[in-house]
């Protein structure tokens, strides 16, 4: 008789649970068991999670959990670009965009990235005069991704420097515009709908911008990167100047479409083809390998473990390498929209912590800011470490090898602890972290870390039951500003107080 998703919790509950010490003591194949390696490119990515709490035992009931929670059958949807987003009624076909999905939505998404290609060259070639820089408005997922992207892969010799702004706070544009010169600048405007209202207040700022500069043909300057691109007609834009994307990729997936269009700008369209055949490599990985052999899987079983079985409400990601700095934003919004959940896929509340708060720093800099919690905090904080052997930089090697030292160092050191008669310099010791150590950190590696999350994102959501693809909790603010916007509704006293305050009365 098969396991019921409740009896595959009550037994998991149920196992013991030895330090990570015990662990390593019990098993002198450990870490061969839980390390694996993954071909990216011309290089790979090392994935350990031996210095996880997870065991044979714990494995194998995990492995039963998602035998319980229909995972193969979930997984096939998604890559068959079936309905896996019930309460929409959407696919999420974002890794049809790699060329990994159903056969004709990759033949569409191949056609739009041609199409983006042909306007990507066609810049670098001088068809829209000199371009020396871009502004990318968008926000979310549509700002996040093309953020890291650029931030990670163009910081030496970039065709173009791109400058992604996100905040409505206008300080936020201003920067932007005083870094560019409007006569080179082009506006690269990202809205899935083409009616988000800050993308679109500050879409009209950045127009109003190039006029007062001098710009005879302000619309002329701008790219739209929308799945509906006759609103970008009716906003002003020639169609020759409108990237699609299907409207089954959802914002926080979007890196991969057209909303990618600076990062192809800024590296060139072959580096980015080749970030999308990273993240390719690490989604057929992912449809195809079984049980704890599979990575973003067995990822997933530890998040459920320290998640539900341990307390904890957060986990911290930590980036060894400076190229690397914004993705903990990025995975902030990945993990928490996707899994900040409390109803199951079919509606029903669900009586157990979903995705914990995700949030991080770089290291060493984090190390003389929040490892002081981390050693020796009452809370219980899974970390994740990614680090690149290969340098970024040019320097003295001294730097990249302190800097790795420092990495395995701190895992070593939150596993290990040092016992002490001295309770301040008492360190507990058994403190959970994984390490994704890449060769180098090139556009095949980013693309499958990237991907590598997103799968792991989805993984976890089936194990638990709830649908990743929906976001309706980022909605109630939104329709209160425009009831503020409208005026005439009623508030608490307190939002009253502060709307009078401020004048918004």
């Amino acid at each position: 008789m098969a396991t019921s998703r409740n009896g595959a919790w009550e037994k998991l509950a149920g196992l013991p649970r030895p330090t990570l010490a015990e662990l390593f003591a019990a098993d002198p194949a450990r870490v061969e068991k839980l390390s694996a390696r993954l071909q990216v490119g011309e290089g790979g990515v090392l994935f350990d999670w031996s210095k996880t709490h997870l065991s044979d035992e714990l494995i194998a009931a995990f492995e039963e959990l998602a035998e319980a929670s229909d995972f193969a059958e979930m997984r096939r949807r998604l890559f068959a670009g079936e309905v896996v987003n019930p309460t929409e009624n959407r696919a999420a076909e974002h890794t049809a965009l790699r060329g990994v999905g159903k056969e004709t939505s990759v033949e569409e998404a191949g056609a739009l990235l041609a199409r983006m290609r042909l306007l990507v060259d066609a810049i670098h070639e001088g068809a829209l005069g000199e371009v020396r820089h871009l502004i990318h408005i968008g926000i979310g997922g549509s700002a996040l991704g093309p953020a890291l992207a650029v931030d990670a892969l163009a910081r030496d010799l970039a065709l173009a420097d791109v400058h992604v702004v996100s905040n409505i706070d206008g300080v936020a544009l201003e920067a932007a515009f005083s870094a560019c010169d409007p006569a080179t600048t082009l506006i690269a405007v990202a809205s899935k709908t083409f009616t988000t209202i800050e993308t679109m207040t500050n879409a009209a700022s950045a127009l109003k911008w190039l006029a007062d500069n001098g710009v005879a043909d302000p619309l002329g300057r701008v790219i739209a990167l929308t799945a509906y691109p006759e609103k970008a007609v009716e906003w002003g834009v020639d169609e020759t100047r409108i990237l699609p994307f299907a409207e089954s990729v959802g914002g926080r997936y979007s890196l991969w479409s057209s909303i990618g269009f600076p990062v192809a700008l800024a590296i060139g369209f072959e580096d980015f083809a080749a970030m999308l055949d990273g993240a390719a490599a690490m989604d057929e990985h992912f449809r195809d390998a079984q049980g704890r052999a599979n990575l973003p899987l067995l990822a997933a079983f530890a998040d459920q473990y320290y998640t539900r079985l341990r307390g904890c409400q957060t986990r911290a990601v930590f980036c060894y390498d400076e190229r690397l700095r914004l993705l903990p934003d990025y995975l902030q919004q990945l993990e928490m929209e996707s899994n900040g959940k409390s109803v199951t896929a079919a509606g029903d509340p669900v009586d157990f912590p979903t995705a914990p708060i995700t949030w991080g720093g770089v290291g060493t800099d984090a190390q003389h800011a929040v490892f002081q919690l981390l050693h020796q905090g009452t809370n219980l904080v899974p970390v994740d470490f990614i680090a690149s052997i290969a340098p970024g930089d040019d320097l003295d090697p001294a730097h990249h090898r302190i800097l790795l030292m420092n990495c395995f160092a701190q895992g070593a050191a939150l596993m290990a602890g040092r016992a002490s008669a001295d309770g301040a310099r008492n360190y507990p010791g058994d403190r959970p972290s994984a390490t994704i150590l890449c060769d180098d950190l090139d556009p095949a590696t980013l693309g499958a870390l990237i991907a590598f999350h997103e799968h792991r994102t989805f993984a976890n959501a089936v194990l638990m039951g709830i649908n990743p693809f929906d976001q309706f909790g980022v909605e109630l603010g939104k329709d209160i500003a425009r009831q503020i916007e409208k005026g005439g509704a009623d508030f608490d006293p307190s939002t009253a107080a502060l709307l009078a305050a401020a004048g918004l009365d």
